[in-house]
């Protein structure tokens, strides 16, 4: 199998990709994602005939929030688009008269990494994608592990706190309410808050109260040298680090890959992961250490790896 297309469902636009065997998107096309799952199941369809126009294509891949049956071929459930045992496989088919594959988008963008980014050379990879939320991928002896029922790899929801924070999964103490994007803006806004003489750059660049910082207002402050904004990054890096530990006892990765947002700032996060995950792995003076890699493949990764997912059917 050739040229495949992968689809990316963001919560504002769709977008399909045709992609090489090499992993090189070699067009995209974008549509608005529409506000009902009947029209979301439309645009998928628009987006992929979009991309179609100038290349012959074998399959499509699709990266789907929520989880993904064993299958690949039914969204069990994902709360954004209240999609609740959704056949979209055989939906999107019927529309578009070509095979698709159905992945979960994390999942999707863990195989990228693995197949065509930081994750090259490397067997077994943990992937972890620190964004407004955390989500990640398992890839075990070459092969993406989905689990018996095709859910595995859902590390948002591992319960870090006994009774911490609710989280919109409605459980409380999962680890994305303390490593992610959202979680870096709370630790921000409540230092600014105790002790605004500390947040001086940080609070400037927002409209100059706590509520109106931002995660950008944050990675600026910090490369100034804000001591708040740099506290916030080190809370974020003390809980990542510690996931990444627990991770490594379940799974021992040669290596994690983080992507996301939050990784976009490079070393700023990644050292003080690196330190945090080192210092709470049990046994680390002893063992070897996974490293611990930025992704590479930026907002394409899912797209990608969807691409090639679809490839080998």
């Amino acid at each position: 199998m050739g040229l495949t297309i992968g689809v990316d469902i963001g919560g504002t636009k769709i977008a399909a990709g045709v992609v090489d065997e090499e992993g090189t998107i070699l067009t995209t096309n974008q549509v608005p994602t529409p506000p009902t799952p009947e029209g979301v199941i439309d645009a998928i369809a628009e987006a992929v005939r979009g991309a179609n126009t100038e290349y012959d294509v074998d399959a499509v891949g699709i990266g789907a929030p929520g989880y993904v049956d064993d299958k690949r071929a039914t969204v069990l459930f994902t709360p954004n688009l209240s999609w609740r045992h959704e056949p979209l496989k055989d939906m999107v088919e019927q529309r578009i008269d070509l095979p698709v594959v159905i992945e979960n988008d994390a999942n999707a963008a863990a195989w990228g990494e693995y197949k065509f980014g930081a994750g090259t050379g490397h067997g077994d990879v943990v992937c972890v994608t620190i964004g407004t939320g955390l989500g990640g991928g398992v890839i075990i002896g070459g092969r993406l592990h989905r689990g018996r029922f095709g859910i595995a790899g859902e590390f948002g929801h591992i319960r870090m706190v006994p009774d911490g924070l609710l989280c919109g999964c409605g459980n409380q103490g999962c680890w994305e309410q303390y490593a992610s994007g959202s979680a870096l803006v709370r630790y921000a806004q409540q230092r600014a808050t105790a002790t605004p003489e500390r947040a001086v750059a940080l609070l400037a660049l927002g409209d100059g109260t706590p509520e109106g910082i931002m995660g950008k207002h944050i990675s600026e402050a910090a490369r100034q040298g804000d001591r708040v904004a740099t506290d916030a990054f080190r809370e974020l890096a003390r809980w990542a680090g510690a996931g990444l530990a627990d991770l490594a006892s379940l799974f021992d990765p040669g290596a994690f890959i983080v992507g996301g947002g939050v990784s976009d700032e490079g070393e700023l996060v990644l050292g003080p992961i690196r330190k945090s995950y080192r210092r709470q792995l049990v046994g680390s003076r002893w063992r070897p250490h996974a490293e611990v890699l930025a992704a590479q493949l930026g907002g394409g990764a899912g797209m990608v790896g969807v691409a090639d997912l679809a490839r080998q059917g």
